[in-house]
């Protein structure tokens, strides 16, 4: 047990992570890792297989660049939650700030608070999906994620556009959640598509104003 085989001082301590940086950063093993307080920049970095729970909140970067396994907040999280990740999902209890999913390339992340702006800029695969509301610029220059928010939006970015929401996506969105642990919370006939409207993919004079 490595909490107790470390001083409770220790900024090692996964008992006394003191708001630490890079905790749990870089794992590949099939293991559990329960951290009881606030971490600091890029926990659970390039994570593959880990399952990672924070009984606190995180700060920049969680998540960053992840490619499998799944992380846990059990508070809030700061900017660029999951950047970059290819894999795995993050799941956060209350509110993300700005650029939450930025250039995702494949990571599930279900945040059950609000985000703040600039969320999912070059977002390319994956899944978002906000229970409270969306900043401003939601979804610029999207390529292929799949955008939820039951909340408002305060604004959608370039090339972002609302998409129907029919049976066959509520049916998909309610199968990621029983997927996640968080099916029968929130009623996903509540939420909203957003995807992309598919004109930035090739550059074209007459888009100029918005690359």
């Amino acid at each position: 047990d490595l909490a107790a085989s470390l001083p409770v001082d220790d900024p090692n301590n996964p008992e006394n992570p003191r708001g630490v940086h890079a905790i749990a950063s870089g794992v590949d093993a099939d293991v559990t890792i329960e951290i009881d307080g606030d971490v600091g920049y890029y926990c659970g970095g390039m994570n593959k297989q880990a399952t990672i729970l924070i009984e606190g909140s995180a700060g920049i970067g969680l998540g960053e660049n992840m490619m499998s396994g799944l992380i846990h907040v059990r508070g809030n999280a700061s900017d660029s939650l999951g950047a970059t990740a290819h894999g795995g999902a993050i799941i956060v209890d209350g509110n993300a700030s700005g650029r939450c999913g930025i250039s995702m390339k494949g990571v599930d992340i279900i945040v059950k608070g609000s985000i703040g702006p600039m969320s999912a800029f070059m977002a390319q695969a994956g899944t978002l999906a906000v229970f409270g509301d969306v900043g401003e610029a939601f979804g610029d220059s999207l390529y292929e994620a799949k955008l939820y928010a039951r909340g408002s939006v305060a604004s959608l970015g370039a090339d972002c556009i609302e998409k129907e929401m029919d049976d066959q996506h509520r049916a998909e969105l309610y199968e990621k959640f029983k997927e996640l642990g968080v099916a029968g919370t929130v009623d996903v006939s509540e939420f909203k598509r957003y995807g992309s409207a598919r004109t930035l993919y090739h550059f074209h004079v007459d888009n100029a104003g918005a690359y």
